[in-house]
């Protein structure tokens, strides 16, 4: 869909868009080719699009050969992407952050145009539950793309970076000014391509890193408290960790590291 399209649909249907559910509508075709492109997706994928608006990149997914399955928070859009004759898809009108049994582990594909103030948790989410996706594809806005490829030792350093980091490779594909949307956002956008190194990111990794940064500006044992001392003790040895060292200072795969050598401590210790 292009701007024209976009315009005309949107006030024939009396759309106004919500800016509690920060919808901007992407209306270049451009940049839906360029989504799609860098997907990746394969005949036969299973892909999850997140927040399909009124739909101007699930009606070019589904000329693809695959099965979508698209959630949408806003009940009216959801129930006009149902009744759209040219799109081919499962459509959930749920909040994602609430939602569950939706078949995460089936997914290939993650497709998502991400509101700043939820982007976090739902790449969270989207980490712990979507286990085997081999593709993620994010519009976000520029100014977020700190906290997504920041470094140890920096400000926006945290779990958001340090997961995207242990899942692999972090790729802007191309900026999108505010002019590719209706209506036109301040701000510029960008689309980001994920590709996985073939760590698995499960629930409980996340909730480790979270942890560690719970308490950024003490030692990072103080954040590990909630485990077995003498396991943390011992991981922090196998390491090479002094205890002065704060989260902020670790390497993405000195976290993996950590949590591998406390979760298997602990496991081993349940078979006994």
């Amino acid at each position: 869909m292009n701007r024209e399209a976009t315009v005309t649909y949107i006030k024939q249907h009396g759309i106004l868009p919500e800016s509690k559910f920060g919808q901007n509508f992407l209306c270049d075709e451009t940049v839906i080719a360029s989504i799609i492109e860098s997907a990746g997706i394969r005949p036969g994928d299973r892909v999850l699009e997140i927040g399909p608006g009124i739909g101007a990149l699930t009606r070019e997914l589904t000329k693809l050969e695959i099965s979508l399955v698209c959630v949408e928070i806003d009940k009216r859009l959801a129930g006009l992407l149902r009744d759209d004759q040219e799109i081919d898809a499962e459509v959930i009108d749920q909040d994602y952050l609430k939602l569950k049994d939706y078949g995460a582990e089936t997914f290939d594909v993650v497709i998502s145009n991400l509101p700043y103030y939820v982007m976090t948790d739902i790449m969270k989410k989207i980490f712990a539950e979507c286990v085997n996706a081999g593709k993620m594809v994010y519009m976000v806005e520029e100014d977020a793309l700190e906290r997504i490829t920041a470094s140890p030792r920096t400000k926006q350093y945290g779990p958001l970076s340090v997961l995207c980091s242990i899942y692999g490779t972090v790729s802007v594909v191309t900026k999108v000014p505010g002019t590719c949307f209706v209506p036109a956002p301040r701000t510029t956008s960008a689309v980001i391509c994920l590709d996985p190194a073939g760590n698995k990111i499960s629930r409980e990794l996340v909730l480790f890193v979270d942890r560690c940064f719970a308490m950024r500006r003490k030692k990072l044992k103080a954040s590990l408290k909630c485990y077995d001392t003498e396991t943390v003790d011992k991981a922090y040895e196998a390491q090479g960790f002094t205890d002065n060292v704060r989260a902020e200072e670790l390497e993405p795969e000195a976290f993996l590291r950590l949590y591998n050598d406390i979760i298997n401590a602990k496991s081993q210790r349940g078979t006994l």
